[in-house]
């Protein structure tokens, strides 16, 4: 198994990139080659305590800043460490690809170059959630912000794949995000998804609201990548949010109410734990013909690490395979 690891993207890269792939590569079964300013990732591996033969190299003279539009850079920095990386799944040179740097450039690189598995018509982000009953999957977060309702019929397909292959959940349900739970709400783009969904052959329960993305009411969330992307935002804003208010009251309490705090400090770690995004690692790009993984752009070392164990999973348990016979079979009732 080798993951391609584009070490420029990120926030803090390549640095704690390159931390958590040492981490990686020290606990998996796998090997990494990291894309991006060689000269730079040598200096920084040298420091480092991992097996020599579990990571390499890959010169990419350019790198795809977050700010860049993803279209045009993909367009005109061929030699980025995104484009080259992708390139090398592409070339069969790596079993996957993993970058925390700019994601659309990441969803476009992948779109125009490993192309999409047969008879799927856009990609999907795809986000692994906590939910009070375990988590959920909302698809899509931000790849295609002018879908149509046949392309959230294929989400629900593919998540219901990716959940049934990657988390053992048996005919995973699929929830509409929608403004009410009534079948005659929302837009005309949302009842007209919401009749496909019906009739397809997928485990739908209707439309859900907002407040229901983390009940555990359903197992996979679909919308399109405008209304997922906002949806995931304010859900980061509230948790920093509430995290500030938490922290800012503690800090006011009387002496009864600091032991209260040395009492439930391990129930804080376990609650903090529990909400972490970097427990999920990256994100998957379904529908892409080939396995991608897009991580935050704040990734620490322990997202990097998780991100390569996610990626290594949807290799071995081959999920494209799964989703390739899953919209195939639904084109099939069709007909």
């Amino acid at each position: 198994m080798k993951i391609i690891v584009d070490a420029m993207g990120g926030d803090h890269a390549p640095e704690v990139v390159i931390d958590g792939v040492v981490e990686a590569v020290n606990q998996y079964d796998t090997e990494v080659v990291l894309v991006g300013d060689e000269a730079k990732i040598k200096q920084l591996l040298e420091k480092k305590n991992y097996p020599k033969d579990k990571i390499s190299t890959y010169h990419a003279p350019e790198v795809i800043e977050m700010h860049e539009s993803p279209a045009v850079s993909v367009r005109k920095k061929r030699n980025s460490s995104i484009s080259i990386g992708i390139n090398l799944v592409k070339e069969g040179k790596g079993d996957a690809f993993f970058s925390a740097g700019n994601t659309g450039a990441v969803v476009c690189a992948a779109t125009l170059f490993l192309g999409l598995l047969p008879e799927v018509e856009r990609p999907g982000i795809a986000i692994v959630t906590p939910s009070v009953k375990g988590i959920s999957l909302i698809v899509d977060v931000g790849a295609n912000i002018d879908a149509k309702p046949l392309h959230l019929l294929q989400y629900g397909i593919m998540g219901s794949a990716y959940l049934q292959n990657i988390f053992n959940i048996k005919n995973p349900s699929i929830g509409l995000l929608n403004v009410g739970e009534e079948e005659s709400k929302g837009t005309g783009f949302v009842k007209e998804t919401y009749e496909l969904l019906s009739k397809s052959n997928i485990n739908f329960i209707g439309n859900i609201e907002g407040k229901a993305l983390f009940t555990g009411k359903c197992d996979v969330i679909v919308c399109d990548g405008f209304v997922g992307n906002v949806a995931l935002k304010v859900t980061e804003g509230t948790a920093e949010a509430i995290q500030v208010f938490l922290k800012r009251h503690l800090l006011k309490t009387n002496l009864l109410g600091k032991i209260g705090i040395l009492l439930l400090k391990n129930t804080f770690i376990k609650f903090k734990k529990e909400m972490d995004y970097a427990e999920f690692g990256g994100a998957p790009l379904l529908g892409v013909n080939g396995v991608v993984i897009i991580g935050h752009g704040r990734s620490h070392a322990r997202a990097i690490k998780n991100a390569i164990r996610v990626a290594k999973e949807e290799v071995e348990r081959q999920v494209n395979k799964k989703i390739v016979e899953a919209i195939s079979s639904l084109h099939q009732k069709q007909a």
